[in-house]
């Protein structure tokens, strides 16, 4: 948390600049290129990373299908998770994350930008269309990034919780690749009591496509993502 303010507080003079140029970009899709507001969104968050001292390291990036569209299903532990990963995915991807939690400023601007979803947990009709909507997105060649957990605990030390099966509705609606994502140290950045440098692990993991998973049924599928996720932790998280 001392990060976050800190990582805000140095970036307070660029925000009458930056907060404006996120929202009219967000606004104004037909003007700028899903490529031009991602590009963005990357350079928002190199800011903060310089700021921050946040350092990310990528592996298997080699694994991410090259054409067509995919969901990411990581583990999940904070509020960096998808900045560590849009920084190291070179192609535009968008998220689903929680509607509660996505309307604080430069959250809310990050997830205009690229056209998120916004799910209300509560609400089992809302989330069908959501569910709806990501499928039909990810059929026309959309990226997509979706915590199966949840939610995180605060200062987690790289422990993976259960996974939702319905989480994986999206991608077997969809008949999609389902990349497994391992997160590893992303809550020390704003999750944690952790100051200093600090350096996160992307690991992509090799995609599960559709013809391997679809005569499993989604609890299998939950597991086995959450299963492969952990493997990869086991063996690079260093106490």
């Amino acid at each position: 948390m001392l990060r976050f303010i800190y990582v805000i507080i140095m970036n307070l003079f660029r925000a009458p600049y930056i907060i404006p140029k996120m929202r009219r970009e967000a606004m104004h899709p037909e003007r700028y290129t899903e490529e031009e507001r991602y590009s963005l969104v990357k350079h928002v968050i190199r800011l903060m990373k310089l700021s921050g001292k946040v350092h990310t390291k990528a592996y298997g990036t080699e694994n991410l299908p090259e054409e067509g569209g995919y969901i990411m299903y990581p583990n999940h532990q904070g509020k960096y998770d998808a900045l560590g990963i849009i920084h190291t995915h070179k192609k535009p991807c968008s998220i689903v994350m929680d509607k509660a939690k996505s309307n604080t400023i430069l959250v809310k601007e990050f997830i205009d930008l690229v056209q998120g979803k916004r799910l209300e947990k509560d609400n089992v009709r809302q989330a069908l269309t959501v569910i709806n909507e990501v499928a039909d997105d990810v059929m026309s060649g959309k990226r997509y990034i979706l915590f199966p957990e949840g939610g995180y605990e605060f200062n987690n030390k790289n422990k993976v919780a259960a996974f939702k099966a319905g989480s994986f509705k999206s991608a077997i609606k969809a008949k999609a690749p389902i990349v497994p994502v391992a997160l590893i140290d992303s809550y020390k950045v704003f999750n944690s009591f952790h100051f200093g440098s600090v350096t996160t692990q992307v690991h992509y993991l090799h995609p599960i496509f559709f013809e391997d998973y679809k005569n499993m049924k989604s609890a299998e599928i939950a597991l086995l993502v959450q299963e492969r996720i952990r493997q990869v932790i086991a063996v690079y998280d260093i106490p």
